[in-house]
Parts: C-alpha cells; structure tokens; sequence
C-alpha cells in the first residue's frame, strides 16, 4: 500500500512562480509553509531553474499538482510519463502529488478538466486507473474535484457519490478545492456548504483556495487569477469547522500581483487555521 503523504505538511502554501522567484530568493516570507507546483511545468527545466527549484526544496515542504494525467481519459495512462514524475518527486523529496478529477485527452491532449460521466462504469475506469498511477509512484495520490461547466449525461449518481465511490475504490485520497465547489454550486444552482459536507472529512489531505472570473451572463469561471472573494473564504471557514485545518495552498496563476499582495492572502488563511486551532483546544 502507497505510504500516506508527508504529516510534516501543514498550514498555508503558495505556487511556485517562476515570476516570484527573484523575490523569494531575497527570503521566503514565514506565512509561506510549503510551494505547490505543476511537475509538467519543471521536469525539463535544467540549469538555474533547477538551482532554485533544489534551494526551495530544501527550505519548504514541496506539493506536486498535476495536470495532464487524464484520470478519466479513455487512452491508457502515459506509464513512462508517470516514471519521469516519481524519479521527479523523489529528487525533490516531495511526498504528496495531486491530480485532478477529470480528463483532458485521448489521441491528443485537450488543454482542459472535462467532467467525467457519474456511472458506476466510470467509477471501476477511475479508480482502476488511480490505483496503476499510486503503484508506479509508490505513493498514495490525492484527486481534487474539478470545475466544470457542462454536465455529462446519464448520471447514476450523485457527483458526491461518484467522488466517495471512487475514494474507496481507489484506496486515495481527496483534494478538497474550496472555490471549484463555489464555481459549480452558482452554476449549477446547489448548496456549496450541503455538497463539502457530504464528502468524507477523513480523506481530505489537502485544500485549494483561489479567485475567480464572472462572465457578464453571470457565468463563473475558475481562473485563478483574482483574489479570492468573501463567498468562498466564507466557505473555507465552514470547511474547517467540519474537517479541521489540512495544509491549504493559496493558487493564483496569472494576472499575477506582487508576491507581498499574495502573501496578504495566505496570511488569511493562516488566521482562519488559528481560529479553528484555538477553537479545538479549547474544546
């Protein structure tokens, strides 16, 4: 059985940007616990870019976000590709690698999360699937539920029912990210607060936070790049009262503002984690 991710890994991170790089060399800000990064993002990178990414390992605990596997996909997984990212991981000590709840190829690769169909058959494919990428990583993985913004046909089930069938099935883990459940409940019309509730606290290893775009139709779109708005810190503070305070990365991918405006924001997230922590202490 894949080992369970690092325990070391706790309170609030932020992706590493290459932008930010210069900034952070000068000195992580103590708000930052950990980095999270795309491996399809650095595995190629030598040179000074390998220099950095090896001086931020050594200083902060290091997730890996992936975003290419297509656990849903019809073709078979890339088993070559998925060694790559081990030898990758194990370089850089990092413990813990995500991935997410959709697919996004099959001859080629689609450069998007496409939702898979809530069956039971696609449930047995997933899972099967997760179970060949923990044994070629030798590491127990965790799934992050995805955004979407057309729903498949023919659901069997509930999408909470879909995620907790293949967490069991699969033997993973759940990455719980707090603004993909926002996006979809105005969507899609639903409880944001009703669906994190029925999803299993005891899987939950990890949490994203991130902003959003509005269309002018009042469609959302997940972008990850603007602050994160009151709704969903609003829902990341009823998330820890029902599951505590895993590690949680802020994510911010473009329209990138300077590190110190991002670091307000993971600094937010630390004050909700003490509330909660303080909270159970006292109980």
């Amino acid at each position: 059985m894949p080992a369970k991710p690092d325990k070391s890994l706790s309170g609030a991170g932020l992706g590493l940007r290459r932008e930010h790089i210069p900034d952070l060399r000068a000195g992580i800000p103590e708000a930052i616990d950990f980095f999270e990064l795309a491996p399809e993002n650095w595995l190629e990178m030598g040179g000074a870019w390998r220099k950095d990414l090896r001086h931020f390992a050594e200083r902060r605990p290091i997730v890996a976000h992936g975003l290419s596997l297509s656990l849903g996909g019809p073709a078979p997984l890339d088993g070559e590709f998925l060694k790559r990212i081990k030898c990758f991981l194990d370089e850089h000590g990092i413990r813990l690698f995500t991935e997410h709840l959709s697919w996004c190829g099959d001859a080629g690769h689609l450069y998007d999360l496409l939702p898979i169909p809530l069956t039971g058959d696609a449930v047995r494919h997933v899972a099967a699937r997760i179970r060949q990428t923990q044994d070629i990583l030798e590491r127990r993985i965790a799934i992050e539920n995805a955004s979407y913004y057309v729903a498949p046909p023919g659901a069997e089930m509930t999408e909470t029912a879909f995620i907790r069938a293949i967490l069991e099935e699969a033997d993973c883990d759940l990455h719980l990210d707090v603004n993909n459940v926002y996006v979809n409940s105005i969507n899609f019309a639903f409880d944001p607060w009703a669906f994190s509730a029925e999803l299993p606290a005891e899987r939950v290893v990890y949490l994203h936070m991130a902003g959003h775009y509005v269309e002018p139709d009042g469609l959302l779109i997940d972008t990850h790049g603007a602050p994160v708005i009151d709704p969903v810190w609003a829902l990341l503070d009823r998330t820890y009262a029902h599951l505590g305070t895993p590690p949680t990365l802020l994510e911010r991918d473009f329209n990138l503002p300077p590190l110190t405006d991002l670091v307000r924001e993971v600094e937010q997230i630390h004050a909700v984690q003490a509330r909660y922590r303080s909270i159970r202490r006292a109980a």
